[in-house]
C-alpha cells in the first residue's frame, strides 16, 4: 500500500470499503480451496466472479472455467459461480454424472428463496436487473412462469401483471441503489398495492461501496475504478461517480490501461474497486499515480465491513469419490480429474 502523507496540491482519495465482498471472498476460496483438495481440474460453471484478474489467477492453479454445464466431462467436479444457477442447471450436472460445489453467494441465494416462496403464494414477481446478466438468469430460472424482468425505469411501462394486488418486486443485488429505487418507485405509481421484499435485495457490500464513491465524487476531479467491463457493481461505480460530481470516471482492469491525458487539470483523483477486485490491483494503481505526482493519500471511510460467510458445505465431502460413484451408477463414460 502507497503510505499516507499530509494533503498536498495533487491527491488521492481512497474509498473505503472497496474490492472483495464476503460473496467473492468465499467464492475465490472455495475454489482455491477445492483444487487443494481434489486437484485439478476443478470445472467453473462461468467465471467465478467477474475480474479477469482473479479467472486468470485461478486457470493457472488448474480451474477450467466453462460457459456450458455439458462441457463437463462425466465423473468431475463443477462449481457453480457466485451470481447463482437456475435450478435446471443442477438437473443439468446431475444429468451429466456431475459431483457439484455450489459457490452462490448466500444474498443471491436469499433472493432466489424469495422468488419461490412468492411464486408459491401465485404474486406476480418483477425482477430490477439487467436482461442477460447471470444472477438475472438464475434467478429467474427459480419461478419463470411468476417473473417479468424490469430493466430499469424505461420499462415499466410495458409492464403487466394478472392482479394488481398480488404484485411484489425483487432485485439483483448488484445495481445502483439510486436507480433501483427510481424503478421501484415507478412500478409503485402503476401498482400502488406492490409489495416490497422482506429485506433488501441490493447487498450491503454494493451499497457501501457506492455510498463511499458519492462522498469523493462531490471531490475528485477524475474517479478511477478498478474492475472488469463485465462487472455489474464496477460498471454502477463508474455510473455513481458521475452522478456525484466527479468530472470524470472510468473503469480499468489494470493500472497500465490509465490514460495520463485523464490527468490534465485534475487535482485529485478518487480510487476505488468493485466487489470482485483483489487490493493488489488496487495497490498498482496506487503505486502508478504516485509515480505521476499523485502521492498523497487520503482515506473516505463510508462503512465497516465485517461480515463473512462459511465455505460451500460440499468441500467436507469427498467429491472425487462421489463423481466416480455417480459414473459408475448411471453408466457412461469420464474418468474423474479428467
Amino acid at each position: 500500500m502507497v503510505p499516507m502523507t499530509a494533503s498536498s496540491g495533487r491527491r488521492v482519495l481512497l474509498a473505503a470499503p472497496r474490492g472483495y465482498c464476503a460473496g467473492v471472498d468465499r467464492a475465490v476460496i472455495a475454489v482455491e480451496k477445492a483444487l487443494d483438495q481434489y486437484g485439478a481440474p476443478v470445472y467453473v460453471r462461468h467465471e467465478i466472479v467477474h475480474n479477469k484478474y482473479v479467472v486468470q489467477t485461478l486457470e493457472k492453479k488448474g480451474a477450467v472455467f466453462v460457459e456450458r454445464t455439458e462441457e463437463v466431462p462425466p465423473g468431475n467436479i463443477v462449481m457453480f459461480s457466485a451470481h447463482g444457477v437456475a435450478p435446471v442447471v443442477h438437473e443439468e450436472a446431475e444429468r451429466g454424472r456431475l459431483a457439484t460445489i455450489d459457490a452462490t453467494c448466500p444474498l443471491v441465494t436469499k433472493v432466489h428463496k424469495e422468488a419461490v416462496r412468492f411464486a408459491k403464494e401465485d404474486y406476480d414477481i418483477l425482477l430490477i436487473g439487467h436482461e442477460g446478466h447471470e444472477e438475472v438468469i438464475g434467478t429467474s430460472g427459480e419461478a419463470p412462469d411468476h417473473i417479468q424482468l424490469v430493466d430499469g425505469p424505461d420499462d415499466v411501462a410495458k409492464v403487466e401483471v394478472r392482479d394488481p394486488s398480488k404484485v411484489v418486486w425483487l432485485s439483483q443485488t448488484t445495481l445502483s441503489v439510486d436507480e433501483t429505487m427510481e424503478t421501484v418507485d415507478a412500478l409503485k405509481d402503476k401498482f400502488p398495492q406492490m409489495i416490497s421484499p422482506p429485506s433488501d435485495d441490493i447487498c450491503y457490500a454494493t451499497q457501501n461501496r457506492q455510498l463511499a464513491v458519492k462522498q469523493m465524487g462531490a471531490e475528485a476531479d477524475l474517479v478511477i475504478v478498478v474492475g472488469s467491463r463485465n462487472s455489474s457493481n464496477s460498471k454502477r461505480l463508474v455510473e455513481v461517480a458521475k452522478q456525484a460530481g466527479a468530472r470524470e470516471a472510468y473503469l480499468v482492469d489494470f493500472a497500465h490501461e490509465i490514460d495520463e491525458s485523464w490527468l490534465e487539470g485534475v487535482s485529485t483523483v478518487g480510487v476505488t474497486s468493485g466487489a470482485s477486485v483483489p487490493e493488489v490491483l488496487v495497490e498498482q494503481v496506487l503505486e502508478w499515480l504516485a509515480e505521476r505526482g499523485y502521492a498523497d493519500v487520503e482515506i473516505v471511510k463510508a462503512a465497516e465491513e465485517s461480515i463473512t460467510f462459511s465455505l460451500p458445505k460440499e468441500l467436507r465431502r469427498d467429491l472425487r469419490e462421489e463423481a466416480a460413484a455417480l459414473v459408475a451408477e448411471r453408466g457412461g463414460s469420464g474418468t474423474a480429474g479428467a
